[in-house]
């Protein structure tokens, strides 16, 4: 058994907003799940595309982030070259616990 499959779920947090904590499960797209969440993150298209979504991965806590998807990468590389912390929420899959921050592009 694997690290991620003996933690069956992460929290996730968002800096600089009073929204309390979320605890997801492990994999959980947050696109799926902040909309359900009523969270101050907002989803456009969901494909990684549109940059509706931007955060600032603020902090890691536990096993890195799983690495930006091609569509995210292309899309961040060309309107966020600048930002090495920035992704996108609708490509994040919860792999371990997050603070988050919304961030235009």
């Amino acid at each position: 058994m694997n690290e991620l499959e003996r933690i069956l779920e992460f929290e996730v947090r968002f800096a600089d907003s009073d929204k309390p904590p979320l605890r997801l499960a492990a994999e959980t797209n947050l696109s799926e799940a902040l909309d359900v969440h009523n969270s101050p993150i907002l989803f456009g298209c969901r494909t990684g595309i549109c940059g509706t979504c931007a955060v600032e991965v603020v902090a890691e806590h536990g096993e890195p982030l799983h690495p930006r998807t091609a569509d995210e990468d292309e899309y961040l590389s060309a309107m966020a070259p600048d930002r090495p912390k920035c992704r996108l929420a609708c490509q994040i899959r919860l792999n371990t616990n997050l603070t988050i921050r919304k961030v235009e592009i």
